[in-house]
């Protein structure tokens, strides 16, 4: 079963500084038929003007997983961490038993972020934090994996969740594989480019809900840039 969400389909809210568009229910946007996919709660389209972000706020108990498109995020927690995550690389913060944060564009040109919540299996543990450069020539032809909850992916991004977060680059006519467990769900973004998913044709920031597909075949028609959550139902 896959079901496209054509981008003009999402839900929208344009604050001035931020243009969103909602995968599923959030904030003001709300539809009973799009409130998750399996473990997997929020992916947020979101275009941050220059020298403006999100003031700080609080989160618990979310895997909130920001994968950044265009610009550059800067980010400041109640833990004191901070940090700058450029284009193509990735951060995690573990909400936990609670944890204020603020995110900033604070670079001269746009910021394009995914932003992605996945349900936690555990709750109430210490939030945390953490960031990491992902070179999209490592992706180039295949999936890497970006964030996970499985102790056997080494490099990724630690998640409290049996979920992985994965990012891929094809170039027009390529084609990679992605074997997906049985009673998995899956959800694929183009971030760029044109593909066709098992023969279903995904413009650039479609979504597409995927269950009961064992092999993910992905064509790029023109070169493309992909995101893949895959979670337990």
């Amino acid at each position: 079963m896959i079901d496209r969400r054509a981008f003009s389909s999402l839900g929208s809210a344009n604050h001035g500084w931020l243009d969103a568009r909602h995968h599923f229910s959030f904030a003001g946007y709300h539809d009973p038929q799009r409130m998750g996919w399996g473990a997997l709660r929020v992916w947020n389209d979101d275009t941050i003007a220059p020298q403006t972000g999100f003031a700080p706020h609080a989160h618990a108990d979310m895997e909130i997983i920001t994968y950044v498109r265009e610009g550059a995020i800067s980010h400041r927690d109640s833990l004191g961490n901070e940090g700058r995550t450029e284009a193509g690389d990735v951060q995690v913060m573990s909400a936990g038993s609670g944890i204020t944060h603020a995110e900033y564009n604070l670079e001269s040109g746009t910021t394009r972020i995914f932003q992605i919540w996945i349900m936690p299996d555990r709750h109430g543990e210490p939030p945390s934090w953490g960031a990491r450069p992902f070179p999209k020539g490592d992706r180039s032809g295949r999936f890497v994996t970006l964030a996970s909850g499985f102790h056997d992916d080494a490099g990724a991004l630690p998640l409290r969740t049996r979920a992985r977060v994965l990012g891929a680059t094809l170039k027009a006519g390529e084609t990679v594989d992605y074997a997906l467990g049985a009673g998995r769900h899956a959800y694929l973004v183009p971030s760029s480019g044109v593909v066709e998913l098992n023969g279903t044709r995904l413009e650039g920031r479609d979504g597409a809900a995927i269950r009961d597909e064992p092999v993910l075949r992905i064509t790029a028609i023109e070169d493309a840039e992909l995101v893949l959550v895959d979670s337990a139902a």
